[in-house]
């Protein structure tokens, strides 16, 4: 590892200042782009339109017109739906796989640490044959020692190479905490510009099928609060590989959370190159009645609730939000200022959730939109139970959302 490290000292140049603000945590541009792939599609922002929210504008009122562009600008032709290109079907595990492998062979600076990353392949297969297509170098084989590896991830990063770090559950990844939180999301700042950290933290999480408690863990409540960090919830095969790939360009630390209950889910993706915006959520379907928000496996339970509704006379527009930090609020603001409810369905803890911070955005930003309360559907704030039907009681099932809607709706 010392070799690698010595080799790529100055492989990365050092950027301006980056702190969580929209207009450098965007996914890289068209032009920056251009020099790496010959051939991509970028799906997210189009930087039209720079306008955020200042610190004494924060309420949006229906008199006045919607911010466009509250935290990221929406693409004109986002590449979202992948129904009308040529392409080829992939499990999302092998969709992140595939970025990752891509990513590899793009960049010599790209390399992935973990335990059983190498010949192994991963907890999940997602590392599969790189070892033996890169080498046991690039792909470093760690001791269980979550606080060790994450640190030297890191340490690699400040030197020019751009490291995956996997947890073999994201639950372990809480002994890496002082790592994640005072190294990596604070260097950059801490060292007054001097380092950029451009690392990826990925691995599987969620609640699984009777996985335990210390199996079945939601990290993103913990590191939503670390200043520096990005987060991103990938949710089908398409935006597993596109946000994998954008995270490893960003110039930012990025945790890409997976289901472990996702990684069996097929699609088809274009065989061209493309990348997600790390920032841009995904309109997964339009409607009129009611915004209803999610991420991850709750996408396909949102679903399924929908069809349900819609047999029942209401119209849900549905939006993946993938970004959990920072919020696509243009995005959801629009929705909002057309429906005029919104209902937050997530896996995550109740108490500190991801739906508690994306409630107060919503407040703040477009109190005046809603004619409603927003509503908040969250996993009970209980260690997640073995037994099977106990599981299934702190997790947020369709029947609920059904329900929720019904409610706002009245």
């Amino acid at each position: 590892m010392s070799a690698i490290l010595q080799g790529a000292g100055a492989a990365t140049a050092l950027s301006p200042f980056n702190s969580i603000d929209s207009n450098k945590l965007v996914a890289p541009s068209r032009s920056s782009l251009s020099v790496r792939s010959k051939r991509y599609i970028v799906a997210g922002s189009d930087g039209t339109n720079n306008k955020t929210f200042a610190s004494s504008s924060l309420i949006a009122r229906r008199s006045d017109p919607l911010i466009p562009n509250a935290v990221a600008t929406k693409a004109d032709t986002a590449a979202s739906s992948t129904s009308s290109k040529s392409g080829h079907e992939l499990l999302l595990f092998e969709a992140l796989q595939e970025g990752l492998e891509e990513e590899m062979d793009r960049d010599p600076h790209v390399c992935v640490m973990g335990e059983d990353v190498g010949h192994y392949g991963g907890s999940y297969k997602v590392t599969k044959g790189l070892a033996d297509k890169f080498g046991d170098l690039r792909v470093l084989d760690t001791p269980i020692c979550e606080n060790a590896f994450t640190g030297m991830g890191i340490g690699a990063a400040m030197t020019g190479l751009r490291p995956v770090i996997e947890g073999m559950n994201m639950g372990f990844l809480l002994l890496a905490f002082n790592q994640i939180s005072n190294n990596c999301g604070m260097l950059h700042y801490t060292s007054g510009g001097q380092f950029t950290i451009p690392v990826v933290i990925r691995g599987p999480g969620g609640v699984g099928r009777q996985l335990g408690a210390e199996h079945s863990q939601r990290l993103e409540s913990y590191f939503q609060s670390i200043p520096g960090i990005q987060m991103v919830a990938c949710s089908t095969p398409y935006n597993a590989k596109g946000l994998m790939k954008a995270a490893i360009r960003s110039e930012n630390p990025v945790i890409l959370f997976e289901h472990v209950l996702l990684y069996n889910l097929k699609e088809s993706i274009p065989d061209e190159d493309y990348i997600c915006n790390l920032e841009e959520a995904e309109m997964v379907r339009p409607g009129e009645h009611i915004t209803i928000l999610t991420y991850s496996r709750m996408r396909y339970h949102v679903m399924q609730a929908a069809k349900t509704l819609v047999n029942k006379g209401y119209d849900p527009e549905v939006i993946d939000i993938r970004s959990l930090k920072p919020f696509d609020l243009h995005t959801i603001g629009n929705s909002v200022k057309k429906t005029h409810r919104v209902l937050i369905v997530e896996e995550c803890m109740r108490t500190g959730g991801i739906g508690a911070s994306l409630t107060a955005a919503i407040n703040e930003n477009f109190h005046d939109y809603l004619d409603a309360p927003v509503m908040c559907l969250s996993s009970q704030d209980v260690p997640t139970p073995y037994a099977g039907t106990l599981e299934e009681w702190t997790v947020v099932q369709p029947a609920q959302i059904v329900t929720a809607v019904e409610q706002l709706c009245q």
